[in-house]
């Protein structure tokens, strides 16, 4: 039977303690947070105005079918749908044929936060697909036999460190990998997505992750790269893809947690950035923008919402009063509440919002983001604000690699005892003791 309250703090061990007030978005009061456009419109305002009836609708239709409202993470459903898509996939995933490490990093992910093990066999199948996909030159391809391409090498590099096993460690050619970032980096400190492609802060990201994570980082290899990332900040206060460009969610996710790996994150302005990322949450809807003047979008529940612990790490650093200690710089639930109402499908798997279909990329990032809304801070500073079923809690997240906390350090703690390749010498001279 259904508690009398509408949500709950969970806190374990302890009991949760009850919460009485009505979900945030169903307060009598909430419209008022809808879209004003003084009567001059837009296609924006038209466009922001039809997404708000479409939320109207599903807030509505969930007040009048639930006396006490409270709200389910369909766990099981989503388990199915991410099960089925590792092994089968309809011809709706023809497009993706590119991004078949991709699927792996979104499926795996997906079950990790869900908290789902992944059996052995197919482990040991997703790394030898991913074995395939790897290139001689170094770093993976979107498929088997493909050019590598930094955002594949991401995805795969993730994908193997989730399933964290020695089989998946060692997939990675972590000389040939270094060898080809060299390939890739620009003499400003960016560098290109794949030989002879594009330059953005995704990249610079995706090098710094994947180099990290295996331990292949040499003096030289981001040199220049966290003064060309800070380069992209613009006025507004986000993230560009380049400099000069208008900022955006996914590159100033890219580019702050590049810059945190690179331990350089105070190299931007981080005061204006957290003006523009609080600034991205829709007042009405609850969720994230990527941009300012766009619609809301499942997956900027993560772009987004993640770059706010490390914009509280950094500002802690430097000493920041007026921090909390028990919540993120963003209305957690709110955004808990976008998810849970708006982008579950009932069949399972998560999508961007009312109306669109649902896929594996949203359901990655959709529960991505309602990790990081559930949990706060870690050790003794640790508080989670779970809404709803207190089974609605999913596992955290790293909020710079996306993937579960204990496989960054498991992977970083194997990858740690192998040296640097090219720099086996130079350890083994800086490691020998003092002698008089």
């Amino acid at each position: 039977m259904a508690s009398p309250s509408s949500f709950t703090y969970y806190c374990p061990p302890s009991s949760s303690p009850v919460w009485s007030e009505p979900l945030y978005s169903l307060r009598p009061e909430h419209a008022r947070e809808r879209l004003q456009d003084d009567s001059v419109e837009t296609v924006t305002s038209i466009e922001q105005a039809k997404v708000e009836e479409k939320i109207q609708e599903v807030f509505s239709s969930y007040k009048f079918n639930h006396l006490v409202p409270r709200l389910i993470l369909q766990r099981e459903k989503h388990f199915h749908y991410l099960k089925r898509g590792l092994r089968q996939l309809t011809d709706a995933y023809e497009c993706l044929d590119a991004s078949r490490p991709w699927l792996c990093y979104w499926i795996l992910h997906s079950l990790e936060l869900l908290d789902e093990p992944i059996p052995q066999i197919v482990a040991t199948d997703v790394c030898q697909f991913l074995e395939l996909c790897q290139s001689p030159e170094g770093g993976f391809g979107g498929g088997p036999g493909q050019y590598p391409h930094l955002a594949p090498t991401y995805a795969a590099v993730n994908a193997l460190c989730i399933i964290g096993t020695e089989e998946a460690y060692d997939v990675i050619n972590r000389e040939k990998l270094l060898q080809y970032l060299y390939s890739l980096k620009q003499p400003d400190g960016s560098f290109l997505m794949h030989v002879g492609g594009e330059v953005d802060v995704r990249s610079a990201y995706c090098a710094a992750s994947v180099a990290s994570l295996t331990n292949i980082i040499t003096p030289d290899l981001f040199e220049g790269t966290a003064e060309w990332i800070a380069r992209c900040q613009n006025w507004e206060g986000g993230i560009g893809g380049v400099p000069g460009m208008e900022a955006h969610g996914g590159y100033t996710f890219c580019g702050l947690a590049a810059l945190v790996i690179l331990k350089k994150e105070c190299s931007l302005n981080l005061k204006s950035l957290l003006q523009w990322v609080t600034s991205r949450q829709m007042r009405f809807e609850g969720g994230f923008q990527g941009r300012c003047n766009k619609l809301v979008d499942g997956c900027y529940s993560f772009w987004q919402a993640g770059l706010l612990p490390l914009l509280h790490r950094a500002l802690h650093a430097q000493g920041d009063p007026a921090l909390s200690m028990s919540h993120w710089m963003f209305h957690q639930q709110a955004l808990q509440e976008y998810i849970l109402m708006c982008c579950q499908c009932p069949a399972g798997g998560l999508l961007d919002k009312p109306g669109k279909s649902r896929d594996f990329y949203h359901t990655c990032y959709c529960l991505s983001g309602l990790s990081i809304a559930q949990h706060f801070g870690s050790g003794a500073m640790l508080h989670d604000v779970v809404l709803g079923m207190p089974e609605n809690a999913l596992q955290p997240t790293h909020p710079v690699y996306n993937i579960g906390p204990d496989k960054v350090i498991q992977a970083t703690t194997y990858f740690l005892q192998k040296p640097v390749p090219g720099f086996e010498e130079y350890e083994e001279k800086t490691a020998e003791p003092a002698t008089d």
